[in-house]
């Protein structure tokens, strides 16, 4: 239809009326389908020249976003909405000329509130920026769904947790209960008893009763919300800070370590205390998969609008079976620790809106994978150009 248009406007003064009135007729109906088509969206769409004019806005976008009034087009695009941190938002960003995926807002109206992605976008025509697309979504339902799924996973990982805490706590309280029937015996059968004879079945309570305190802390730091305090920061930094800390343990223990860390790595939001644990707490179970030595990679890498974190060891490695469960508490393949490390990792991870996965073959050594969201606002595209479209134009209609 738009190469029929272009021909037809080229050949005009030939036409007669009947063919105009023709054109006409057609444009008006390619024009009421895409009106059509973008009032059937559930997505708002509003669309600016290059002097950020309302060019289109569809129905989904009056409906969703809170406007100043019914009459929205060739006004100024951040001046046709009704609330200051979205309009000032729009304004910004247009004009430094940046595009902007997916910045959320919160609206609260009548009692109701509802979560809106925004998104700025360059409008594109013959290989020229004409203009710009607001991209307007409600995820108020999705984040609600992802609300509701995380409670769930909550209830959940407590109820392994509690189970897990009950199975730990079994063992120091038979052998507490076990030694105290011993101190009795020993007093029944002599009457009156010296501190030397019961001195060793005190330090084993003693014991006990420190394991039982440690799975008390251990459980109540996997359950409690975490005060975590995000701000940008720099993870190769935060990782060789890490390594030269447990430098001389690595050497020890015959480890060598390679960060291979990519310069120029976009900074992500983290708690560095936090991260600094996960990230701990996944050497200290890559050094203890080399129990002989071996060599532990660390590398970072930008990958789209993630940075990535893997962590490799030579080690031991594990079966499907072992890799299906090493993020449930309590689980261990070791005769020593608690079990909960790697479960705080990944509540560690989750808290800072990450992701991790695990690959391993058994004597051939595991990879930790964490992928982060990098912030969401990187110049970009939005140029100037004030030059027309260039048509092209066949010889006849």
């Amino acid at each position: 239809m738009r190469k029929f248009i272009q021909r037809a406007l080229h050949k005009l003064p030939k036409l007669d009326s009947q063919q105009i009135y023709s054109l006409i007729r057609d444009l008006a109906r390619e024009n009421e389908s895409l009106e059509i088509v973008l009032d059937s969206m559930t997505d708002g769409v509003i669309a600016a020249d290059q002097n950020n004019r309302v060019m289109v806005c569809n129905k989904s976008a009056e409906r969703l976003l809170p406007l100043t009034g019914t009459e929205v087009y060739e006004k100024i695009i951040w001046d046709i909405i009704d609330d200051a941190d979205i309009s000032r938002f729009i304004q910004i960003n247009l004009e430094d000329q940046e595009t902007v995926s997916d910045r959320e807002f919160t609206l609260s109206s009548g009692g109701a509130t509802k979560i809106l992605s925004l998104s700025i976008l360059p409008l594109v025509h013959a290989g020229r920026v004409q203009g710009s697309i607001l991209h307007i979504e409600d995820i108020s339902e999705k984040r609600w769904r992802e609300a509701k799924l995380r409670r769930a996973e909550s209830l959940a990982s407590l109820t392994t947790l509690t189970a897990g805490v009950a199975h730990e706590i079994k063992n120091p309280l038979g052998s507490i209960g076990i030694h105290i029937q011993l101190i009795q015996r020993l007093i029944r059968e002599k009457g009156r008893v010296e501190s030397e004879d019961i001195s060793s079945y005190l330090d084993v309570i003693n014991e006990e009763v420190e394991r039982l305190n440690k799975i008390v802390v251990d459980f109540l730091f996997a359950v409690r919300p975490m005060d975590m305090s995000l701000s940008e920061g720099c993870l190769n930094c935060l990782i060789q800070d890490l390594l030269k800390f447990m430098q001389y343990e690595l050497e020890q223990t015959g480890i060598q370590v390679k960060a291979e860390l990519e310069d120029g790595l976009s900074h992500i939001l983290m708690d560095e205390k936090f991260m600094k644990q996960a990230i701990l707490n996944m050497v200290k179970n890559a050094m203890n998969a080399m129990p002989d030595g071996g060599t532990l990679v660390l590398s970072t890498q930008k990958k789209g609008d993630e940075v990535i974190l893997r962590i490799s060891d030579d080690g031991i490695g594990m079966s499907q079976e072992v890799m299906e469960k090493i993020f449930e508490p309590y689980f261990t393949t070791k005769d020593f620790g608690s079990g909960i490390g790697l479960t705080l990792v990944y509540k560690i991870i989750k808290e800072h809106h990450g992701e991790i996965t695990v690959m391993s073959k058994e004597g051939r050594g595991t990879t930790f994978t964490i992928s982060f969201p990098v912030p969401q606002k990187e110049p970009h595209l939005l140029g100037n150009e004030t030059d027309e479209p260039e048509w092209e134009v066949a010889d006849e209609v």
